[in-house]
């Protein structure tokens, strides 16, 4: 196992989804500013979805 691996599996769970989402979107050659739009819109929906659970406890 190489250094980067072994550093991933012990990185917290944002960077595993972060370094996740960069593999799809650059395996599946996504445009760049195609993929930062997407993503301020998905930060905007978790950000609302959020903001709703919060107010609901």
């Amino acid at each position: 196992m190489n250094d980067t691996s072994s550093s991933l599996e012990n990185a917290s769970d944002d960077i595993k989804l972060a370094v996740d989402l960069i593999y799809l979107l650059e395996s599946n050659n996504v445009d760049t500013e195609i993929a930062l739009a997407a993503l301020e819109i998905v930060k905007a929906d978790f950000q609302a979805k959020l903001k709703k659970e919060k107010s609901a406890n």
